[in-house]
């Protein structure tokens, strides 16, 4: 069976053997905890194909084995991005930002806290940090005082997308997607064809490469974590420890934010389920 060949129905498509396909996949969980599956070599090959041609590769094994090379940090990033879904927009889903805005900031504020970090740990293009620096932004301006300094650190495993997070600079394609008009004209400069985030929103956001599978007990703890649409991908093992290892980067009170389809409470028995009307978000008790 290990010598059979699958050959997927796709222009210029990768012959890759089921040998090959476990060596992939072993590969990529260790590197990044992306757990593909069974039968899903047409998904390696529609994200793999360009990068083989761009690095003047053959095939899987080809690849696998200079990945397997001391001397492979670079195609090892490129390979990591490449079957990195970086899938995003802004507000996704409405109700973690409604939430933030009317639940969380308000009950945090209560406690007589006015400085807060938020971590937004899948954080792709950008979308999702500017969002929530727009809440913050908007917070503020109804409640003058309420709070002090807000500090947002944005991560992703791939760094072509924390580049480009960097630059704030999207095109209309970005922008029409789950952006308001009035929000458009608040927080962007229009150039060129382009949007650019506005300075007030950017002074405040760090952006870093880092890998969930990693120690991040290095950053200063948090107010709230957003780990939306990630965990999906991850092994049960993994999600759990990511998920004990985020209620541990949380203040006592802090807030977990993940997915629409994903849960905590089967995971970590370290936070409570905080309901509303359109979802879901968890406090570490």
């Amino acid at each position: 069976m290990g010598a059979e060949v699958i050959t997927v129905r796709a222009s210029e498509s990768i012959t890759i053997s089921n040998n090959e396909y476990n060596e992939f996949c072993t590969f990529l969980e260790g590197s990044c905890g992306i757990v593909l599956g069974d039968n899903k070599q047409y998904l390696v090959n529609s994200r793999l194909k360009r990068l083989l041609k761009d690095h003047s590769l053959s095939t899987i094994s080809e690849l696998i084995e200079n990945l397997k090379s001391s001397n492979s940090i670079v195609l090892r990033e490129h390979t990591i991005d490449a079957m990195t879904t970086n899938e995003t927009s802004w507000f996704r889903d409405n109700y973690p930002y409604d939430v933030l805005k009317n639940a969380v900031i308000p009950e945090i504020v209560s406690r007589g806290k006015k400085d807060i970090r938020i971590w937004s740990s899948a954080c792709s293009s950008g979308q999702e940090p500017y969002s929530i620096a727009m809440v913050l932004h908007e917070y503020k301006m109804l409640h003058p005082g309420h709070l002090g300094r807000t500090d947002i650190l944005a991560t992703d495993i791939s760094s072509s997308m924390v580049e480009e997070a960097k630059t704030g600079i999207f095109d209309k394609m970005s922008i029409a997607r789950g952006l308001s008009e009035e929000r458009e004209k608040m927080f962007f400069l229009h150039e060129e064809g382009h949007w650019k985030i506005r300075d007030l929103l950017k002074e405040n956001i760090t952006f870093r490469v880092a890998n969930l599978m990693n120690n991040f007990s290095i950053h200063c703890k948090f107010d709230i974590i957003f780990c939306r649409n990630v965990l999906i991908y991850f092994s049960l093992p993994l999600k759990k420890d990511i998920i004990n290892r985020m209620s541990e980067s949380l203040h006592p009170g802090g807030y977990l934010v993940v997915g629409g389809t994903e849960s905590v409470a089967n995971y970590s028995d370290k936070f409570e389920t905080t309901r509303f009307q359109d979802g879901i978000i968890y406090q570490l008790k």
